[in-house]
């Protein structure tokens, strides 16, 4: 990735969508030949030189101290996934203090497994910064059977989302599941740019997905800690649950996401009957496998 062209990118489309009337500022007149803000008035409202400005919307963040970038995250009314972004496109631009961080681990501590499985009535699962599926519990594997159909291993969310098709019906709202996941990757991608397979896992979704392509090329960013997930599973309908993503110290990289719903819902009722689908497909299984085993 091009650190200039990436923050010129960032900066532009961040001015392009702040009107002057969102940012205190007189409109003068019906036509402005640039969609948003000029760039002087950004100058303006961060308190630097229109030269200085252009130089750092240019892509030469290099040397840009905290204070003038926090003055610039607040003339775009960056919000705080932004403001981080910002902060770490311009750690990119300057000389390398700091080793670059580890690739995310493909792999969990078997004391996390059995968290996981003490877990018994929420779906519970652990992902890498890719969005890898790297471990779950019975619940979780149950939710998201549509996903792990594929065989490929690691399952991963992204790639779900974007190039298996079952993901349009599985996300009630696939628009907003799209937006996220594109939004949460390009953020890690400035956390962490030097991570190969997040790179090729991008340019695999780059190349064969047009629809990904697009939303990347927006330049969103996200944070995704809490919310609620609108499911639609095959064998128990629809699912409204409140989901929590809570960082592992210990393991740098991974994240444990834990999904419930409100007592006394439609969605309550729902996750048992998840539980009792889970028990039959195991049983199933197993069933299976002593077959096979007889034979």
């Amino acid at each position: 990735m091009d650190d200039r062209a990436e923050i010129q990118a960032f900066l532009s489309s961040r001015r392009a969508r702040l009107t002057p009337q969102q940012a205190g500022l007189p409109a003068f007149g019906g036509n402005r030949r640039v969609k948003g803000l000029r760039r002087e008035e950004v100058a303006m409202l961060a308190g630097v030189s229109v030269d200085y400005y252009v130089r750092l919307e240019r892509g030469n963040l290099a040397g840009a101290s905290d204070s003038v970038l926090d003055s610039l995250a607040r003339a775009l009314q960056l919000d705080e996934a932004e403001r981080d972004h910002l902060f770490d496109l311009a750690r990119r631009s300057g000389p390398r203090t700091t080793a670059p961080r580890k690739s995310a681990a493909r792999r969990v501590r078997p004391s996390l497994q059995q968290i996981l499985d003490a877990i018994t009535d929420a779906p519970a699962w652990i992902r890498n910064d890719r969005h890898d599926l790297l471990a779950a519990n019975r619940m979780a594997r149950a939710l998201y059977s549509p996903m792990l159909a594929d065989p490929r291993r690691p399952a991963n969310t992204a790639r779900f989302v974007y190039l298996d098709p079952a993901s349009q019906q599985f996300f009630t709202d696939w628009n907003k599941a799209a937006d996220d996941i594109a939004a949460i990757l390009r953020s890690e991608a400035g956390r962490n740019p030097h991570d190969k397979a997040l790179t090729e896992l991008i340019g695999e979704l780059s190349t064969r997905s047009e629809t990904f392509r697009r939303r990347w090329a927006d330049h969103n960013v996200r944070f995704h800690r809490t919310g609620v997930k609108r499911l639609h599973h095959p064998a128990v309908g629809d699912l409204e649950l409140n989901f929590e993503a809570m960082t592992l110290l210990s393991d740098p990289g991974l994240t444990l996401l834990v999904y419930t719903a409100a007592p006394g819902t439609p969605s309550a009722d729902s996750l048992r009957l998840l539980s009792t689908w889970a028990a039959t497909q195991d049983h199933a299984q197993l069933q299976d496998h002593d077959r096979s085993t007889s034979i």
